[in-house]
């Protein structure tokens, strides 16, 4: 998306300002994510979630954003999420992190991950409920990042994930108050239904 390539820096900016947001959701993040696995990441951004968790490659459709990415240390490649550029089974788990309400074709995005993924392999999608506190915030709001944005429901993605072709799915949680308001890093919590962040889990 152009707003990405426009704002970049200023995206990037929101995590410095919001560091225990950003902490809280990594901290999720790593109760589903494998330890010393071969990953990527889709819509990998600036890469502030691949650097941090040790994600090796990333993928994205801006060049402003692998740019910065690539100076965090990620291995960056030009490309959407319905067309990943890489093989069939190239990696041990796949990560989806805010990205699938940015995305042409969710489905597909999905389908592709279960293409690039060895077998067994995990995919990791994390989101902001559509029905969470942030979720109807960013919706009324319609910031310059998420005017455009399609929110899911925790229902909606599993729903997409089973058509997909993955299966065993499950869930943490994260964000129970405004990121401004969050002083200290939270705890992930199973399930959802309390925190405006999930990270929704499965295997191939």
């Amino acid at each position: 998306m152009r707003v990405f390539e426009t704002y970049s820096k200023k995206y990037d900016a929101w995590y410095d300002k919001h560091k225990a947001a950003f902490f809280s959701e990594l901290a999720a993040i790593k109760k589903a994510l494998p330890k010393n696995k071969n990953g990527l990441e889709i819509g990998v951004g600036t890469g502030r979630f691949a650097a941090a968790l040790g994600i090796r490659t990333g993928i994205d459709p801006s060049p402003a954003m692998l740019k910065r990415a690539f100076k965090r240390g990620v291995g960056t490649r030009w490309g959407r999420g319905e067309n990943i550029p890489f093989e069939d089974a190239s990696f041990d788990y796949v990560t989806v992190i805010i990205t699938l309400c940015f995305v042409r074709n969710p489905l597909k995005v999905l389908k592709e991950s279960a293409r690039v993924l060895k077998s067994p392999g995990r995919i990791i999608v994390c989101i902001i409920d559509k029905e969470s506190l942030l979720g109807k915030f960013y919706r009324a709001k319609k910031s310059v990042f998420y005017k455009n944005a399609r929110f899911f429901t925790v229902r909606e993605v599993t729903s997409l994930l089973k058509q997909a072709g993955f299966r065993d799915v499950s869930y943490y949680q994260t964000i129970t108050d405004f990121p401004e308001k969050i002083r200290t890093v939270e705890k992930p919590k199973k399930g959802f239904g309390c925190g405006s962040f999930v990270v929704v889990s499965a295997k191939k």
